[in-house]
């Protein structure tokens, strides 16, 4: 039955509009983008479909395009939609931290860092550089594949805080298992370039391991 069938009461768009997004699952709100299925599905069983083909929201961000177009009634233009819906996500959510809400809203770093890093299959290190007064002055990937110790060079750390003229920075990486507790090579890793960093009168403020949905702060379990 297609969703124009449906009561209105029960439809995706009209609830939202009513009710707002937060009450809207996963599956309704891809409908809300998708606005029509295919045939024999509606928008919101096709959106069914797409999470657990992808296995997670943040699988289906990820997807490439050719992953994406596998999917009955998806191909290059649901696509860029898709992709635009999150590079606007990413940018709102990155003029708030330019605002310098990194400290008076830890929640919007942690949803900017699983935007940016929540879907990578890969292992990839971040590192945001803010100013004296905590706003973002930019965020750079530093590294990807497996994070060590001898991966992760602080000297480049080092380098590219000084280009920025940074007071302060935010480290970030993921566990594309999907386990956000760090390592003990993560917490090794966190205290050497937190050494390396306050030579030069550098804090970090936070590391942050994202796994997904999940998120873990160092500095919130008390371990910077």
């Amino acid at each position: 039955m297609a969703i124009t069938d449906w009561p209105e009461e029960q439809r995706p768009r009209e609830r939202l509009i009513k009710h707002g997004a937060t009450i809207l699952s996963d599956a309704e709100l891809l409908a809300v983008f998708l606005r029509v299925g295919v045939a024999g599905k509606s928008a919101v069983d096709l959106a069914r479909d797409m999470v657990q083909h992808f296995g997670s929201l943040n699988g289906l961000f990820a997807a490439s395009l050719h992953d994406f177009s596998k999917l009955n009634g998806l191909g290059p233009a649901k696509y860029a939609q898709l992709q635009a819906v999150l590079e606007l996500a990413k940018r709102s959510l990155s003029e708030e931290l330019q605002a310098g809400v990194t400290l008076s809203s830890p929640q919007a770093v942690k949803q900017y860092l699983q935007l940016l890093l929540g879907g990578k299959a890969y292992e990839s290190f971040a590192v945001l550089f803010l100013d004296v007064k905590n706003r973002l002055i930019a965020c750079e990937e530093m590294f990807r594949g497996t994070l060590t110790h001898t991966s992760v060079y602080p000297r480049e750390i080092v380098k590219v805080a000084l280009g920025h003229n940074a007071a302060s920075v935010i480290l970030a990486h993921n566990h594309p298992s999907g386990t956000p507790e760090p390592s003990a090579a993560d917490h090794t890793l966190t205290q050497a370039l937190k050494q390396a960093l306050a030579l030069i009168d550098i804090r970090v403020l936070d590391h942050f391991v994202v796994a997904g949905k999940h998120v873990y702060s160092f500095t919130e379990h008390g371990q910077l």
